[in-house]
């Protein structure tokens, strides 16, 4: 090995601890990989709100009811 191919596998292996130590330390400056750039594609719609019908209301609260009624039944029994 030559004297200037030494120096330059040290020079990387400095730069490479370089990096681990800021990575590790939480101070990074080198820039963080991204995914594909995604600007070309059309942005995604906007939800509206979803409402609940009268009668999904009516059994959802019945619904609601048996579980209180069943676990009220079963405070009584023990």
């Amino acid at each position: 090995m030559n004297t200037n191919e030494l120096l330059s596998q040290i020079d990387s292996e400095i730069a490479r601890l370089q990096e681990v130590k800021s990575l590790l330390s939480g101070t990074t400056t080198t820039k963080a990989k991204r995914g594909p750039n995604k600007t070309h594609l059309a942005p995604t719609p906007v939800r509206t709100k979803r409402t609940i019908s009268v009668e999904g209301r009516l059994r959802i609260a019945a619904a609601q009811k048996a579980r209180w009624a069943k676990a009220k039944k079963a405070k009584k029994a023990a």
